[in-house]
């Protein structure tokens, strides 16, 4: 029987690492489908980034509450996992406890710590649905979350709630089959555990082979819940957890109102105000293919990554000034957007064994015209998501390609870009007469 059970833990075990690994594999080629960009400048600054913003946490710490709450979350999803080892090794060799005989009172210690992180974990977690369902904040009943995606957070905080008290219901199982002296948990016998030993009085009036059927249940049920939740990782916005750290070490390091400019075409509006420095006849490079964006391929893996790492928590939408006042732009949708699309590519690739044109892109298809006029490009969006997402970059790549490829821009925009390409100034004034007005002082 032993054998047996052992047998099916490497099966799911293996199953489930195989599923995660190829959907990981997919994403990852999916982030590379977007045009090459080097940012492997400054490493000292990128780790930086990632201590500070990733495992640090800085940005939330604008609201000492929330973050304190989504540290807790945090802290047990990636300290309480470390026991997930002793559970894999046991499982694996049919073993009970395997690190208590070798840590010794240490095992209990640690435990005990993983208990207190499980308790913090439920309380910050209902508090999150509370705030999700009941207050129902104005950033969470955005109609960007509806359908799926508001479903999906609410899936993630219940699972977090259900795995932290298996794990409480394990211990408090397990410690009472010791006290009992049942064969096989009284070998390794660890004492009560700081808050599953109030869980016991639950559990009591169970004979010995209705508490073992208990505790091996939980057993089963926490890691095939953790499996189970490690594959769904992958298609929820909380890849965030795995994301956020690569995403932390490759943000831009140049200051946030920096915008980047295509280089051919400043060299063509430096050649209009200095001919003299255009190259003679013939000497000119390649222009480009295409200016901005249009769709997936055209926007860089970081645009792409961004796009994957997004918690879609609504920060940059709720600061975002042309959303505040009631226009359609939302930057939180752009990034929505932006992995929706990039997943419906990587399907038709999987599908048709390589791209097939389906008439569809990015721009038009996904985002709208008018989401492009609104923003303002005050970089409030920037600032404020706490994973070092740029949803602005995607939407200038984006307002680029409508401009100079399609020659869309409001009546405004055009005299304002005439006034430049003629006076060298968005005033339609002649350069000869600007000093004009010093005339008369």
């Amino acid at each position: 029987m032993q054998i047996a059970q052992q047998i099916l833990f490497v099966f799911i075990s293996g199953l489930a690492i195989w599923f995660f690994a190829k959907k990981i594999k997919e994403i990852s080629r999916n982030i590379r489908l977007g045009r090459d960009e080097n940012l492997a400048d400054n490493s000292g600054q990128r780790w930086k980034n990632v201590f500070l913003l990733a495992f640090g946490q800085k940005k939330m710490f604008r609201n000492p509450l929330v973050a304190v709450l989504h540290f807790f979350v945090y802290a047990g999803f990636i300290i309480i996992n470390i026991e997930v080892l002793e559970i894999v090794l046991d499982g694996i060799f049919g073993t009970h406890r395997l690190f208590a005989p070798l840590l010794g009172s240490f095992y209990t210690f640690l435990i005990n710590a993983f208990e207190v992180l499980a308790l913090l974990v439920i309380v910050a977690c209902a508090i999150f649905l509370v705030r999700r369902n009941i207050i129902k904040l104005k950033r969470f009943i955005s109609k960007d979350l509806d359908g799926w995606p508001r479903s999906d957070a609410n899936y993630i905080l219940i699972t977090e709630i259900v795995l932290m008290s298996l794990f409480l219901f394990l211990n408090a199982g397990d410690t009472l089959l010791q006290a009992r002296g049942a064969e096989h948990y009284a070998a390794h016998a660890t004492g009560n555990f700081i808050f599953s030993q109030y869980l016991q009085p639950v559990l009591n009036g169970m004979s010995d082979g209705g508490l073992m059927t208990v505790e091996r249940s939980c057993w089963w049920l926490h890691i095939i819940g953790i499996f189970a939740f490690l594959n769904y990782l992958p298609w929820s916005k909380h890849l965030h957890i795995i994301l956020a750290f690569p995403n932390a070490y490759y943000a831009r390091l140049e200051p946030i109102g920096e915008m980047s400019n295509m280089p051919s075409v400043q060299k063509e509006v430096l050649y209009a105000m200095q001919p003299e420095l255009a190259p003679p006849a013939g000497g000119e490079t390649e222009p480009p293919k295409k200016f901005g964006a249009k769709d997936i391929p055209d926007l860089s893996w970081k645009n792409l990554m961004d796009a994957y790492s997004c918690t879609e928590c609504g920060r940059c939408t709720a600061a975002c000034p042309a959303n505040i006042t009631g226009k359609l732009l939302s930057p939180r949708k752009i990034m929505m957007d932006t992995r929706d699309r990039m997943e419906e590519i990587g399907e038709n690739i999987n599908k048709n064994g390589g791209f097939k044109d389906d008439g569809k892109s990015l721009l038009h298809d996904y985002i709208s015209v008018e989401e492009l006029r609104a923003c303002t490009t005050c970089n409030a969006c920037v600032q404020e998501c706490p994973v070092s997402i740029s949803p602005l970059d995607i939407i200038l790549q984006l307002r680029r390609y409508l401009v100079m490829e399609e020659s869309n821009a409001p009546q405004e925009w055009n005299g304002m870009f005439s006034n430049v390409e003629n006076n060298f100034a968005p005033w339609k004034f002649s350069p000869d007469e600007r000093d004009k007005w010093a005339e008369e002082v």
